[in-house]
């Protein structure tokens, strides 16, 4: 039987990979793709998720708008200069359009909706800022029992990718991110920097991709503008999948290496802001963070299951 998943994204181009990652992959039943302000704004998320549903022809998949803003401080960066104004490297209009409109009761009531309905526990697999999450731990107590987990692309236990402490999804909003990591009620997988940033997709990867029929093909030239980037930031012609490698974790539970650890994020206005620090000797809930894996063999799978999508 496949495990029910929830995927709330802000497509993104890694988040793209993610998505048909989990199309790809039988193990896990996607029943909803929530979206969140992120890479882009909301507008530009819930149509991308949209894009990439009818790239796949999967218009049976529901898609619900959240949250366009974090919970109490405005965002302070966006990801433009990695994902393109539109969030596709330059290639949304390039996708097919989505085939039927957002879910009119929102992110929060949709994820809410499938957890009632599931005959089994959901996975909820967040791989954008945490607000939708939070919101929904806050106005729907009653339905934690309903998760079987989080497993969540964010936070970083070394050095940030957007401010030098804090990575992206956790720096667009620290307290959401505070409320799902320091809560107790539903268990917590972290897929950190420190980890994603280890499984690098180089040139044979990628040629590998755009080798594998139309719908890879085309995942392949929305990278491209992301290639391009990590070329000019780090001289290096490789691209971290960081969505893809949490998106396995949900569908091979134990693919990533986990230590159990407290975390707590820093939601200062300072330069730490959205920081994850570890509290070894804390008192709050432990966080399954994901430090260690095969790393070639997380990128091969990844590959493998794309290439079935076509």
């Amino acid at each position: 039987m496949s495990t029910p998943i929830v995927i709330d994204t802000d497509p993104g181009v890694d988040d793209a990979v993610a998505i048909m990652l989990a199309l790809a992959s039988p193990e896990v039943e996607v029943r909803a793709i929530t979206t969140v302000f992120g890479n882009v704004a909301l507008e530009s998320t819930t149509a991308n998720a949209g894009r990439i549903l009818a790239l796949c022809d999967r218009a049976d998949v529901p898609v619900a708008a959240g949250a366009a803003r974090p919970l109490v401080h405005p965002q302070r960066e966006r990801a433009q200069q990695w994902h393109g104004g539109d969030g596709l490297g330059g290639r949304a209009s390039a996708l097919p359009a989505p085939a039927a409109e957002p879910e009119a009761r929102g992110a929060v009531e949709t994820m809410a909706a499938v957890l009632r309905a599931s005959a089994e526990p959901v996975t909820l697999v967040p791989i954008g800022p945490l607000t939708n999450v939070a919101l929904l731990l806050a106005v729907h107590p009653e339905l934690t029992s309903r998760i079987t987990r989080i497993v969540w692309m964010g936070g970083s236990l070394g050095a940030g990718n957007t401010s030098g402490a804090a990575e992206f999804n956790a720096h667009c909003d620290p307290e959401a991110a505070h409320r799902v990591l320091t809560q107790a009620d539903v268990p917590v997988t972290m897929v950190p920097l420190d980890l994603t940033l280890r499984c690098p997709a180089g040139p044979a990867w990628l040629d590998s991709l755009a080798g594998a029929g139309p719908r890879c093909g085309e995942l392949a030239q929305v990278i491209a503008h992301y290639r391009a980037a990590y070329r000019a930031r780090y001289g290096m012609d490789a691209v971290a999948v960081h969505d893809a490698v949490a998106v396995l974790e949900a569908v091979l539970p134990g693919t990533l290496r986990t230590t159990a650890m407290p975390i707590e994020v820093a939601c200062d206005l300072g330069p730490a802001r959205g920081a994850t620090v570890a509290m070894p000797l804390g008192p709050g809930p432990s966080v399954q963070v994901a430090l260690e894996a095969d790393t070639d063999a997380v990128l091969t799978e990844i590959l493998e299951r794309l290439s079935r999508l076509n």
